[in-house]
């Protein structure tokens, strides 16, 4: 039967629909899903609670259930970090013109042009490229549509990534790149954890279009061979797709000092709270190619001088680019929230400046090294496992206790331990991700040892 608030639910209208996309009914859309991952029968939904205060306290006891990383000590990361969010960062972004101003153009969005433009001014210098792109869904998005656009730029059909991903940006490559190009990995190494250049150099050729390469990588590993990774990917003709985190760049070299053609990561170090999972959202910097522009099917916000001296106006470039003009074509995914996502890094880039993001980077590489030394003095246990320099991860190998078994233990402790990486990387064994940001204090770490090392006994 239709119901009145699910579109396109009547009959014949689903019917024309069916017969536009050349299918007999909906069950032909749902067959490439195997048969045991749907859900059989009906499912068991309540009552509707048409009341706002009992609904509001059925939601909240469905969230109670979950356990915030604020009310245990976390080492949790892989992608999404417990960060020290400054108070400007939540009061600038619950502003009522930031938070409801989902469209307006220049005479009606309430200052929310200026500030995206704000924000790619700022972030602009501090990856130093010229051309900084409104946000997109996360960096695994944004990095997918560099080497996607790398494809249309050379029209070259290889690409070539590091195998140190994990399996989420692995899916999302595939998912943008496979049914036409070929996407073909690049071992470790196993002692340092950084790309064998001389694999490398052996896959590389003139028809490779892009190679990809990020920094820390998905071990943990700064990849400070990216510099040379880049150039490598030049003398063949293809495009560099650098990815790096925005926390690291006050003491790492910036994407664009290496050479990058693309920038790629993202922003939720810069002032985000994890939000179950959320709060992400991916930046794409590169040159200032009008060429190189045009392939990017992103928002890009523009200043220019008004008949008013001393006045600027703000506004959209490279609009036919994007969804909101393609619509169904449209290849792009981001929206009004990874948007409030880039006023928020921009007021965190504000606050701290280039000495504060220079003090974050320094605090971040002692802290992670201190945790690593101490860790990796427990019997049983090695730490880092890879010998490269890290950032704010790095990952521990048990020599005879289950990873599972360990972060339950530690759980039932009031610690969160690291992501098991039994399935992005089962060569590793008995391995796991973990991440120490400036939320942890010296105290915070000899807790977690002494912990750790009571659960391994």
């Amino acid at each position: 039967m239709p119901h009145p608030y699910i579109p396109n639910s009547a009959p014949e209208v689903r019917r024309e629909m069916l017969d536009a996309i050349g299918v007999d009914s909906v069950e032909d859309l749902y067959r490439p899903i195997p048969s045991e991952l749907r859900f059989k029968g009906r499912l068991p939904l309540e009552e509707g609670i048409p009341e706002e205060g009992r609904l509001r306290r059925h939601v909240e006891g469905i969230l109670r259930r979950n356990t915030p990383t604020t009310d245990v000590l976390s080492f949790l990361g892989a992608g999404c970090y417990q960060h020290e969010v400054p108070a400007v960062c939540d009061e600038i972004n619950r502003r009522g013109e930031f938070v409801t101003s989902y469209a307006g153009d220049v005479y009606g969005d309430h200052g929310r042009l200026q500030a995206l433009w704000e924000f790619q001014d700022v972030f602009a210098e501090l990856i130093e490229m010229d051309v900084v792109t409104t946000p997109n869904y996360d960096w695994s998005t944004a990095a997918a549509m560099c080497l996607r656009s790398s494809v249309m730029l050379t029209g070259r059909r290889r690409v070539l990534v590091p195998a140190a991903l994990l399996l989420d940006r692995r899916l999302v490559f595939q998912d943008y790149l496979a049914h036409d190009v070929q996407v073909d990995e690049i071992p470790f190494d196993e002692a340092t954890g950084l790309i064998d250049l001389a694999a490398l150099r052996g896959a590389i050729g003139d028809d490779v279009a892009a190679v990809y390469v990020e920094y820390p990588n998905a071990l943990g590993v700064i990849e400070h061979q990216a510099g040379e990774i880049v150039e490598i990917a030049h003398e063949h003709g293809a495009m560099a797709v650098v990815g790096a985190d925005p926390s690291g760049l006050g003491v790492l070299a910036s994407p664009g000092s290496l050479g990058a053609d693309f920038a790629v990561g993202d922003l939720q170090p810069l002032g985000m709270h994890m939000s179950y999972g959320g709060g992400l959202s991916g930046y794409i910097g590169c040159r200032n190619d009008a060429e190189v522009i045009e392939s990017l099917p992103v928002f890009i916000f523009a200043k220019t001088d008004t008949l008013e001296p001393g006045q600027h106006g703000f506004g959209y470039l490279n609009f036919d680019r994007t969804h909101y003009v393609k619509r169904g074509e449209g290849s792009q995914n981001g929206g009004t929230t990874t948007a409030l996502w880039a006023i928020t890094a921009a007021a965190y880039l504000g606050l701290h400046g280039p000495e504060g993001m220079r003090e974050l980077g320094e605090g971040l590489l002692q802290r992670t090294r201190y945790a690593a030394d101490r860790i990796g003095a427990l019997p049983g246990v090695t730490a880092p496992r890879f010998s490269g320099a890290s950032l704010k991860e790095f990952v521990v190998t048990y020599d005879a206790h289950d990873v599972a078994s360990v972060d339950a233990a530690l759980r039932e402790r009031g610690i969160f331990g690291g992501k098991d990486l039994s399935v992005d990387f089962p060569s590793l064994g008995r391995s796991s991700l973990w991440a120490v940001t400036e939320v942890h204090t010296k105290d915070d770490i000899d807790r977690l040892v002494a912990t750790l090392g009571e659960v391994l006994a």
